[in-house]
């Protein structure tokens, strides 16, 4: 029991301080980080016949919710003996992003790489970022989970950049795990996953998403009342 509580709060902590990361003010942005994720995937496909979520091994190394705009970062591979100083761009691009941004990075063919560590996760901390979604792996999780900062990854692996790749650009677009992501695109993250939404469209999905939730949730209820499944489709026309 003193275990299931112990989890619960951490869970719970977790999610206060994603939110509590977030600046307020912008209502769209604000809308994106209660809706569901999976309801802003159905909104794009339903609305626009497009892809809007991430490959299936996008996941949080904690348990997190947050939306904010895209920061992008990409690296290339390539051997060189040049050290850190290759990929200073990366840096500059944690240093000088706004509050509330969310830090978008790939790395080329990086699945076996670590993009970002404990360093990289504490300077976006302190900086004010909402989370980062590494097109990569991650590294250094004690420390990361330790801060509490939100990152989904594709995988986790001891293994650095430096020296195999150099910075090749940011606030430019890139595909991140199957999904274009220009800068300043929604992000949007829970534990389904991650879905992005060009900003110009925002407004229309986050509409059509929140549709999508309400539905959803009242159909829960019809669901445990009338014990079926199939009253309930027929009735509201979701699934």
């Amino acid at each position: 029991m003193l275990r299931i509580l112990l989890l619960t709060a951490t869970v719970l902590t977790g999610l206060f301080w994603a939110f509590a990361q977030q600046p307020s003010g912008d209502p769209i942005l604000e809308g994106f980080r209660t809706v569901e994720v999976s309801s802003v995937a159905d909104a794009m496909e339903q609305l626009y016949g497009q892809r809007a979520h991430m490959s299936h091994d996008m996941r949080p190394l904690s348990v997190t919710k947050f939306a904010g705009p895209a920061v992008t970062v990409l690296l290339k591979k390539e051997e060189h003996k040049d050290g850190a100083p290759a990929s200073q761009g990366m840096l500059t691009a944690i240093d000088t992003a706004a509050p509330g941004s969310v830090y978008v990075m790939v790395l080329e063919d990086g699945l076996d790489i670590a993009g970002i560590g404990g360093l990289m996760a504490t300077a976006m901390k302190y900086r004010g970022l909402t989370g980062a979604i590494i097109d990569a792996s991650v590294r250094d999780t004690p420390q990361i989970r330790k801060l509490q900062f939100p990152v989904f990854s594709r995988g986790v692996v001891p293994a650095t950049s430096v020296n195999h790749y150099r910075f090749a650009g940011s606030n430019i677009p890139v595909t991140c795990a199957g999904v274009k992501v220009n800068p300043g695109d929604i992000i949007t993250a829970d534990e389904d996953g991650v879905a992005v939404v060009p900003r110009a469209k925002a407004g229309e999905v986050l509409k059509k998403a929140q549709e999508l939730d309400d539905t959803e949730h009242r159909m829960y209820p019809f669901i445990e009342k009338f014990r079926s499944i199939k009253e309930a489709v027929e009735k509201f026309g979701r699934i």
